[in-house]
Order: C-alpha cells, then structure tokens, then sequence
C-alpha cells in the first residue's frame, strides 16, 4: 500500500475533533497531520517525511506546532507580507482596496499559553534535519501596548535544538516580536524572504556555522536586530536589501570569519554594522551604507542609545576587513549627537591586524572616516581618507591616505 505523504490542511480532520479546522486553529491541525506522519513512517530506516501544504487563505493560529520529525516541507502559495505599520499609522483606511495580509496567511492568536507560532526541537540524535519553511506568512497582527512597540511576546518560528540543512524561503514575517530564531544551526539557509516590522528579524543564537543570510528584504524594529549572530563560524549575509529602523543591522558577537558582502543596508542610527566580544576575520566588502535620520513622524523620538561617534561600522576584534565599500552620509547637522560632535564613519574600536581600504564616502558634513582606538595594534588604513579624516589614538598603525 502506498501512504500519501502529501497533506492539505484544508482537507485534514483531526481525528476526534471535527469542528476544529484549518481556519478555526491551523495549529491543532498542523500538529495532527505530523503525528499522522510519525504514526504511518515508524520504520528507522524508511521515513521519506512530508509535505503540508497551505492554500491561498486566512488561517487562525491558536495551538502553537511542534515540529519534532525531520525531512517535512510546510508550503504556501505566496508570502503574503503587506505593511501592518503604515495601516496602523494611517488615519483612515476606509478606501483601501484590502486590510491585512494575504496569500496563505496565518494569524498567530495562540491562545494556549505559548509564545511561538512554530517551534523546532527534538531531543537525542540525530539532530533534524532537512525542515523547510516556504511560501507563506506569518503574521503577528498587532503590537502592544501601541502599534509602533515592536512588543507583543509573538515569535513566528523558534528552532530550539541543534539542526542541520534547515531551510526559511520565500516567507513573509510581519508584525512579531521575534520573527526567526535559531539556536545551534548548522548549514542554515534564508533565502528570499520578507521579514519586516518586526522587533528583531533574525537571530542565530547559542553557536552556528555555514549558515546563508542571502537576497532578503529585512527591515527590524528600533529596539531589536535586523540580523544577529553570536558565536558564528561561517555566516554568508550577501545580497540582502536591509532597511530601517533596526537598531543595528548586522551584529555579530565573538563570531569568526563571517562575510557580509554585496548588501544594500539603510539605516537611522549609528553602529549600523556592530561587533560585540571578540571577533576575527571578518570580510566586510562591496556593500553600500546609507545613513539617514529617521523619517517617519511616529518614530522620529526613538532611537538606539548610539552616537555618531559610535561610527556607522563599530569594529572590535583581530585581522577584520573593510575594502570596496560605498558610504553615505546624509544626517542634518541638527541632528548629529552628541552635538558639534564631528561624526565617525568606521570605528575600529579595538583589536589588533585589522584592515582598513579602498572605501569610498559621500557625506553632507565633515566625518572622520577612520578612527582608530588607543587600544588598537597593527592596523592598516588605505585609501580610505585623507589624512585629515583619519584619526588615529594610537600610533601603531599604518596610513596611506587617499591623495
């Protein structure tokens, strides 16, 4: 006989319960089609997983799921993401052609005491493997106590234990506190993703390696992280569109080499790339910044408790470098704090072998383009500056200033 492992949450009764739906909790009937799957794939050495497939829709989510079986794809027919902050921000949305998000759309209500919408975890070995999550929204319709908060305790997918060759592709994140997180990833790929209005977007937490951050539209909150990473070997962020207001929008804790490369970051404070602990051979290259004061009158009196002496790249660690990037600043001098201060562009706070070059800025102020801490040893700065818009506190360096 052969078992279908193809599953429509819309045509899924939960055994027992046949009142309970699709649209009334997709939860509960996700969770029942994966013990369906485990009770029909017992063999060890036969378990192919499964597909769940979610059609176009509104789909309430009351019962968190729990993922705890490798080789299982959950798949929309569109990532659905539309701007709940500009409905919120707008006075009268009476003639708007649609409200909400669309295409297969889940609304995370979860009114069973948890806190995620999906969540990953499984005990002893091996650890899962091959789970994919592609081609829907996950929405965390509002923030409290006001709409422009970020807060609301909502996390769209949490992977709680180590994991291999998982993937996130094609999704649309919108209005939760914590859109992704992933603890103990390994070959973790997010791919072509929408992840927006959220607090933070996507955090690798615990310890990761080789993991893709690639071609996303990403854009935080002013209290969380557009992308974050602690304890990283390997992180690949290149291709993204990442827009503001994330309170930074790269940053890396003790991590080693990591490259962010060929990504187009906006942001409306500084420390827009951010390393915090100890952090080596990094590779930031080829990635246009854009530093611009928030624009936005709701949120114009938030920001990230940073400076502009805070620089736009804030580096601390051993053998990083910065080469081929574009930066623009473009920040009323009204706005610049502290106030008269002159602002940083790339501060190597400190650290030893680090490699300043080839960087190109366009300002509408004097910056010092490289500053370089007391603390710093062995750092190399080319072309990146006159020798008036390098300042350096040390004298253990090496300077080839732009003619």
């Amino acid at each position: 006989m052969t078992v279908s492992t193809v599953y429509d949450v819309t045509a899924w009764t939960i055994p027992g319960r046949p009142n309970v739906t699709a649209y009334s909790d997709i939860g509960a009937v996700i969770n029942s089609i994966i013990a369906d799957i485990k009770a029909k794939q017992p063999n060890q050495a036969a378990k192919p997983g499964a597909v769940i497939y979610i059609p176009p829709g509104d789909y309430s989510l009351k019962t968190r799921v729990v993922i705890d079986i490798s080789y299982l794809q959950i798949k929309g027919s569109g990532h659905g993401f539309a701007s709940l902050s500009i409905r919120y921000n707008t006075a009268d949305t009476s003639g708007w052609r649609e409200l909400w998000p669309g295409a297969s759309h889940i609304k995370v209500e979860n009114t069973d005491g948890n806190h995620e919408a999906f969540l990953v975890s499984r005990s002893g070995a091996p650890r899962l493997s091959s789970i994919e999550f592609r081609d829907f929204c996950i929405d965390g319709l509002a923030f409290t106590p006001t709409q422009n908060s970020y807060t609301n305790g909502k996390v769209g997918i949490r992977i709680a234990s180590d994991n291999d060759s998982l993937k996130v592709a094609g999704m649309g994140f919108v209005y939760l506190e914590h859109a992704l997180i992933n603890n103990g990833a390994d070959a973790f790929d997010v791919t072509d993703n929408f992840i927006a209005e959220c607090g933070s977007c996507v955090e690798l937490t615990g310890a990761s390696q080789a993991v893709k951050v690639t071609n996303n539209h990403i854009g935080a909150g002013f209290v969380g992280f557009s992308i974050f990473a602690e304890n990283a070997e390997g992180l690949l962020v290149q291709g993204n569109n990442i827009f503001p207001r994330g309170r930074s929008v790269v940053h890396l804790k003790t991590s080693a080499r990591c490259s962010i490369t060929a990504n187009r970051f906006q942001g409306f404070y500084p420390g827009m790339i951010d390393f915090e602990g100890v952090n080596k051979e990094h590779l930031i290259a080829s990635n246009h910044f854009r530093r611009v004061p928030e624009g936005f009158p709701p949120l114009q009196g938030f920001n990230n408790g940073k400076d502009d002496l805070y620089g736009v790249v804030h580096l601390v660690g051993d053998n990083n470098m910065v080469s081929t990037n574009i930066f623009t600043f473009d920040v009323p001098p009204a706005a610049i704090t502290p106030s008269g201060a002159t602002p940083t562009i790339i501060l190597v706070a400190g650290g030893d072998g680090n490699f300043i070059s080839n960087n190109h800025f366009v300002t509408n102020v004097a910056t010092k383009h490289v500053v370089l801490d007391g603390s710093t040893t062995n750092t190399k700065v080319l072309d990146s500056g006159t020798a008036d818009q390098i300042q350096a506190y040390t004298t253990n360096y090496v300077l080839r200033p732009t003619p």
